[in-house]
């Protein structure tokens, strides 16, 4: 992808010591064109941070180090925002919901008033998949397709306050200008992954890594896309620099769309070298583990094509690319 228009520009990415956030720094800073790209960093940790991207040109990373709800709108001579932080712990989904929307919708106000107080081009708000509820067929979803998700289940504190957030950049976009988009990821992974993440695609890579059979706590029924991570970068930069404000964007591949029951087959049977069985143990209450409940969740991506974006690696590299990751991060 092209990063020429982000040369001698700023950019605050929030969550930057995520997976996503990372990636994104880490191939802004590593572009080198006429002039430098600079990144402000928002993380928590800044010693964690500084050693995730030791590799890096320091001179271009100003680490800001607080919590997304404590961000003060000041101008910072910022030219592009991407609010990636967010809570992803499924548990807390059900342990903490009081704190997963609480802390969404402070978090996503203190960026947008960031933005507004700084000559921004352009902000991208992250959000996800879920607002879309949980479909119950394979038809393809787009981004006017409505949801079922009820209000008054406690897990919905991720989804409905994704919902509320992107309700939030259409309303400062309408009222005050800022040049806000969404873009809805579906699961996202590949170098970068966390060893001991909690989410079922690192669970599979562990599994073949270690050799032992991949237990699933449910059929496995749910059907879903997926997008590598280097995918998921280019389509954020991609509606950063090109989607129509006050609008949100699908972004997944396509082509991977399965069961979660398949994939982990496939994850078997490609990198298991025979040791690796899948088995179904379905005695635990998932509910309580912050599990989505079943859903086919077919994404169209065609309005984030639309903008000459197209995903270009598979599940099984994307896994491969993963595993390989995670073997040399233990």
């Amino acid at each position: 992808m092209d990063l020429t228009p982000f040369e001698g520009k700023k950019i605050l990415i929030t969550g930057a010591s995520g997976l996503i956030g990372s990636a994104l720094v880490k191939r802004l800073v590593s572009h080198k064109g006429k002039k430098p790209v600079k990144v402000v960093a928002l993380v928590r940790n800044e010693e964690r941070a500084r050693k995730t991207f030791s590799s890096l040109p320091q001179e271009n990373i100003e680490y800001l180090a607080c919590d997304v709800c404590d961000l003060n709108a000041e101008n910072s001579g910022v030219n592009y925002v991407i609010h990636a932080a967010s809570k992803t712990a499924s548990k807390d989904f059900v342990d903490k919901p009081v704190e997963v929307l609480s802390s969404s919708l402070k978090g996503t106000e203190k960026v947008l008033e960031f933005a507004r107080a700084n000559p921004v081009n352009g902000f991208v708000y992250l959000s996800s998949m879920e607002v879309y509820g949980t479909p119950s067929d394979d038809c393809k979803i787009f981004e006017n397709s409505p949801t079922d998700i009820d209000p008054m289940k406690v897990r919905s504190s991720y989804p409905e306050g994704k919902r509320a957030c992107e309700c939030l950049c259409s309303a400062y976009a309408a009222e005050y200008g800022v040049p806000a988009k969404v873009v809805r990821l579906t699961q996202t992974f590949g170098e970068g992954v966390d060893y001991n993440d909690g989410r079922v695609f690192a669970e599979l890579a562990r599994c073949v890594i270690e050799g032992r059979d991949i237990i699933l706590k449910t059929k496995g029924e749910t059907k879903r896309n997926y997008i590598y991570i280097d995918d998921a970068v280019n389509a954020i930069l991609t509606v950063l620099l090109q989607g129509k404000v006050g609008e949100a964007y699908n972004a997944a591949n396509e082509e991977t769309y399965c069961s979660v029951y398949d994939m982990a087959c496939t994850v078997a049977e490609r990198f298991g070298n025979g040791k690796v069985k899948v088995v179904i143990s379905e005695g635990e209450d998932i509910a309580k583990l912050g599990y989505a409940p079943t859903l086919n969740m077919n994404l169209s991506t065609k309005k984030l094509q639309n903008l000459g974006w197209s995903a270009s690696v598979d599940l099984v590299h994307s896994f491969e690319k993963m595993i390989e990751y995670m073997k040399k991060n233990r």
